[in-house]
């Protein structure tokens, strides 16, 4: 399985990730370009326009398209224009951009939910898989299980520990029904085999609150956004969900380190054209993509909001995009998890 959150795909590991894209591999035969209108642009001239990157969400998702769009706008010659279209959990977003002309021109900054809403509710109006062309995933956030400190458990073993000794008598808060931090509270309660109450709430900011008063013991939230908590106190880390420790908590293990490797949960972001948009669109996308976010600037200002520049190629977005649809898409049925 490609693993995007693990530290094979990040930037600079000389196995799987590229290091300044001296040579493009082939694009995968599903982004061939199918005979198009002769409204869309040929290759050779892309872009002679200003790029649309559409965004569900503000918060980390904004943040990202906005240091891209910035430098993108640099090299590509024209400029990438971030466009808010928020709502509908993203869908209004996904949507637009799904049934957008597969030109190049109509971009999405995906996130989680462009794989988890399809997998939530079959009736929304787009599918990962069949309606997009991935260019490339080029940031990831970790995500951080943390505890209240008055929770007995100094670490995940000694939660798990607790919790199967008190069925339900813990509680973790998430933003949501099928947010991310549900779905990874989930995913550990399969693999621990053990039973915790969730309480949903609006926002995963909400939720971190709630764990901060003590109205909730366990939340799993971007490291980012619990790293000052982790850092007074108000909170304690207990694993980095991720393929590797992270700067802003060295001293906190991943869960692979205490026993449960499959324990992953990364808030990535992703770079997706509509289906149908030529390869050579698609790679000169990518290419630009990648040098974009991995500019010093950029990944220095990345690096302040908790953030890691990828470099993936066409063919490795493509296989992570599956990859989470089929790994979230267990999670939910094993937990029968509906949207609401």
């Amino acid at each position: 399985m490609t693993e995007i959150h693990s530290i094979d795909l990040r930037a600079g590991n000389g196995r799987q990730a590229r290091r300044g894209r001296a040579a493009a591999p082939a694009a995968m035969a599903l982004l061939a370009c199918v005979a198009a209108p002769q409204a869309l642009a040929q290759p050779q001239d892309f872009p002679n326009r200003p790029i649309r990157l559409v965004l569900p969400f503000a918060g980390g998702t904004d943040v990202v398209a906005r240091l891209l769009a910035q430098r993108l706008s640099v090299t590509l010659g024209q400029q990438v224009l971030p466009d808010q279209r928020l709502g509908a959990g993203g869908n209004i977003a996904h949507e637009t951009v799904a049934k957008a002309a597969p030109d190049g021109y109509t971009l999405l900054m995906a996130a989680p939910p462009v794989v988890l809403n399809p997998l939530l509710n079959p009736k929304v109006g787009f599918d990962p898989v069949r309606d997009f062309a991935p260019v490339a995933v080029v940031a990831a956030i970790p995500s951080v299980l943390v505890v209240h400190p008055l929770v007995p458990a100094k670490s995940l073993k000694e939660l798990v520990a607790l919790a199967r000794r008190s069925p339900d008598k813990l509680s973790y808060g998430s933003g949501g029904v099928g947010s991310t931090p549900h779905l990874a509270s989930e995913l550990l309660r399969s693999l621990a085999g053990v039973k915790m109450l969730h309480v949903p709430y609006k926002s995963a900011t909400i939720a971190l609150t709630g764990a901060m008063s003590g109205e909730v013991d366990v939340v799993v939230v971007a490291s980012s956004s619990a790293a000052p908590y982790v850092k007074n106190g108000r909170l304690r880390a207990l694993a980095v969900l991720d393929g590797k420790r992270i700067n802003s908590m060295p001293e906190v293990p991943t869960a692979a380190e205490v026993g449960y490797p499959q324990l992953l949960a990364v808030n990535w972001y992703a770079v997706l054209a509509p289906r149908d948009t030529p390869a050579a669109i698609v790679e000169r996308l990518n290419v630009e993509s990648v040098k974009a976010i991995n500019a010093p600037e950029t990944r220095e200002r990345l690096a302040g909001i908790g953030g890691e520049a990828l470099s993936t190629t066409v063919a490795q977005a493509t296989s992570f995009i599956r990859d989470e649809m089929a790994r979230w898409g267990k999670v939910i049925r094993d937990a029968g998890i509906k949207a609401d």
